[in-house]
């Protein structure tokens, strides 16, 4: 009786803290698309956790939901795994940014190169910002928006915001009216979520609009989005934080003892430089943050230039160390390309255990592409956690499925044998395939 009782106090306690802070919750539930470079059938990812019950404690839990903090995505060179990231990527882009087209801008439309901009793209992404749960998605066809909707689930009904047919709208019945001073703002090459999160005071548009542009955050490979920069902007003027950035490193394997970072006013008159360019160029200019930035990372005996002299694993660290740490500490949702890239496979242990075990009130989730097999642990990650990217041969699209959806998997199976001996799909040409190729070659 009393082993029972500790486990409903216990549960109660993690729906008392799961309710306290659902408004600090930001997750990605769910994507789909088709028609997206290599893309060319429906795939969709889903954060929903299976039924599986292995590492429960794992998941975090959202009105009927069980949701997943992370998962990876396997498969081999060619096989669409980038291009997963490409699509969530372009809409992340398309909904900050596409206020900004002008007449006569098209959308870029990546399609499949058997389909073509003819045919429709379509985007679906299901979320959850502060606490609420959100469903959007778009169509393009001929590289302009054809149609477009926004849904959000209040108390788990679902309720309509708005629906979009071309340069048509309809407002749900709660926002009638309220999205009139877009009226004049919505073009084919907008998307009506950048038209009303900068031109209606509707809530639901602007916190939707703010999660694509701060909860979303997506990295595609070293110097991505000047990562360093900020990195290194935040360590020079908060040396406590960077003391712990310098911790964190070692403990990952380096032995640094300092960073030493400068940062530096240009020489010239930013004012007196626009004088001289074409007024084309000032917009530019007046928006762009001028200055310098040096490194040194200070060893036990020597220094070396960070950028120039640094190997490029370290330089991947401090590049990458601080955005993970904003990530973590604010609940974002991190999508990285190949993980792994100049890192040992221990950081990147190191790194997913990282998002896996964390305990705090914000809640990050960490999805990522990688060919790092030693990572294929099922006492680190769930089935429905291992997804796979294959090219079709006939149709040459791309195929997204998930270790839960194979069947005749042993929770106790060694995965990481299974994938390289190519019993789940999505591998590329086995290692003694590939020698005797060379072999015939020579």
């Amino acid at each position: 009786m009393k082993n029972i009782q500790d486990k409903l106090t216990k549960q109660l306690k993690r729906d008392i803290i799961i309710n306290k802070y659902r408004e600090d919750l930001y997750m990605l539930l769910e994507f789909s698309c088709s028609n997206h470079k290599s893309i060319k059938n429906k795939i969709v990812f889903s954060a929903i956790a299976g039924k599986d019950n292995t590492n429960e404690e794992y998941l975090v839990e959202y009105e009927n939901y069980r949701i997943l903090k992370n998962a990876v995505i396997y498969g081999a060179n060619g096989s669409g795994k980038s291009n997963f990231i490409d699509a969530v990527l372009f809409v992340k882009y398309l909904v900050t940014n596409s206020i900004k087209f002008q007449p006569g801008d098209i959308v870029w439309q990546s399609p499949h190169k058997l389909l073509g901009i003819n045919n429709d793209s379509e985007y679906n992404i299901q979320f959850i910002t502060n606490g609420v749960r959100f469903s959007f998605g778009f169509t393009l066809r001929n590289s302009l928006i054809v149609d477009e909707y926004l849904f959000y689930f209040p108390r788990g009904r679902r309720v309509k915001i708005y629906e979009r047919d071309e340069n048509d709208f309809t407002a749900g019945d709660k926002f009638k009216g309220k999205f009139d001073s877009c009226k004049n703002i919505i073009k084919p090459n907008r998307l009506f979520l950048s038209c009303a999160a900068n031109f209606s005071s509707v809530k639901e548009t602007e916190v939707s609009f703010l999660f694509f542009r701060d909860k979303l955050v997506i990295y595609r490979g070293f110097n991505s989005d000047n990562w360093m920069k900020y990195s290194l902007k935040k360590m020079y003027n908060n040396p406590a934080f960077k003391d712990k950035v310098i911790y964190l490193i070692n403990k990952l394997g380096a032995d640094i003892k300092d960073i030493k970072i400068k940062i530096s006013e240009p020489v010239f008159d930013k004012n007196e430089l626009l004088l001289f360019l074409p007024n084309k160029n000032n917009d530019f200019l007046t928006n762009k943050e001028f200055m310098k930035i040096e490194a040194k990372v200070v060893y036990d005996a020597f220094e070396v230039d960070l950028m120039e002299e640094e190997s490029t694993g370290i330089k991947k660290l401090f590049e990458f160390i601080c955005p993970v740490i904003d990530i973590i500490s604010k609940g974002k949702i991190l999508i990285c390309d190949e993980l792994e890239s100049n890192f040992h496979e221990s950081i990147v242990y190191s790194i997913v255990n990282l998002f896996v075990k964390t305990r705090s009130k914000k809640i990050p989730q960490l999805f990522f592409t990688t060919h790092d097999t030693s990572i294929l642990k099922l006492d680190l990650l769930r089935r429905d956690q291992i997804w796979f990217t294959e090219l079709d041969k006939n149709s040459r699209s791309t195929d997204l499925y998930s270790l839960a959806e194979i069947k005749n998997v042993r929770k106790d199976e060694n995965i990481e044998k299974g994938y390289i001996s190519g019993k789940y799909g999505a591998i590329p040409m086995l290692n003694e395939n590939l020698a005797n190729v060379i072999m015939e070659l020579l």
